[in-house]
C-alpha cells in the first residue's frame, strides 16, 4: 500500500474559488482511478491559512504510476488548477 500526501499552498486571493474546484476537479481526477482505496482533502488551520492537503491511499506503486505518470514523485495537477498554486509538495509512504 502507498499513501500519497499532496500539500498545496494557494494564492490567498483565490482561496475561495480554489476550495470549490479542489473538492470537485481535483478529487474528481483521483476518484475512480484503478487501485485507489481512499482519498480525503483537508482545509487549512489558522497557522497555515493558504495550505490544503489531499491524502490518497493506493493499493500499489504501479497504481500510483498509472494515475500520475512515470514521474509520479511529482504532483499531478489537473488542467485549470495550476493558476491557484503558489507552491506544492508531494510525498509518498509505504505501509508496513
Amino acid at each position: 500500500m502507498i499513501v500519497r500526501f499532496f500539500r498545496v499552498r494557494v494564492f490567498a486571493d483565490l482561496r475561495e474559488e480554489f476550495e470549490r474546484k479542489f473538492e470537485t476537479i481535483s478529487v474528481g481526477a483521483v476518484e475512480g482511478a484503478a487501485g485507489l482505496q481512499s482519498v480525503k482533502i483537508y482545509r487549512p488551520t489558522q497557522w497555515n491559512p493558504d495550505d490544503y492537503a489531499m491524502i490518497s491511499v493506493w493499493e500499489s506503486e504501479d497504481d500510483v504510476r498509472r494515475f500520475a505518470g512515470e514521474n509520479w514523485a511529482k504532483a499531478f495537477i489537473p488542467a485549470g488548477m495550476e493558476k491557484y498554486i503558489a507552491e506544492c509538495w508531494i510525498e509518498h509512504f509505504q505501509s508496513w
